[in-house]
């Protein structure tokens, strides 16, 4: 797979395929493009939208802690111990996530378009940069600064 810069040491990153990476970061340079045009009030929505996306990482834990807690439950009330090879697969899915930093359910998560912590956080840096969160910054110098959207597509994907 392809470098990708500041991304390289990112495991989910790197183990999802081209062509999907591809979609999700064209998605996120065309929302930089809209929310570009848009008043401050409405990507203040947006931050406030990215505040409740949940990212790859918490999904993955919160499914497979339901997979294993459903398989104890159902091996327990009358389903038999062949529904514990159910928790045993949640479990190993979640061992291999936490100690290589991915697993195959990740790989196929992405496909729905999932995003790493690090990619909503780009969002955000992106739409904070946009709205004029940083105007302090450049106060001191008494100028104000804004930026084009290709100006921050090209900060956030650095």
């Amino acid at each position: 797979m392809e470098s990708n810069g500041k991304h390289d040491n990112d495991p989910i990153r790197a183990h999802t395929s081209q062509a999907v990476q591809q979609r999700i970061d064209s998605s996120l340079e065309e929302r930089i493009r809209y929310y570009a045009t848009q008043p401050k009030e409405v990507i203040s929505r947006r931050l406030e939208e990215l505040d409740e996306e949940w990212d790859i990482d918490r999904r993955l834990l919160t499914n497979a802690a339901g997979l294993a807690l459903g398989g104890v439950v159902l091996s327990l009330f009358g389903g038999g111990k062949k529904w514990l090879l159910l928790s045993g697969g949640a479990l190993a899915c979640l061992l291999w996530h936490g100690s290589q930093g991915w697993c195959s359910a990740a790989t196929a998560l992405r496909r729905f378009g999932l995003r790493t912590r690090a990619e909503i956080d780009a969002e955000r840096y992106a739409l904070k940069l946009l709205r004029g969160d940083f105007e302090s910054v450049h106060a001191e110098e008494n100028q104000t600064k804004t930026y084009s959207a290709t100006q921050v597509w090209s900060a956030v994907r650095a």
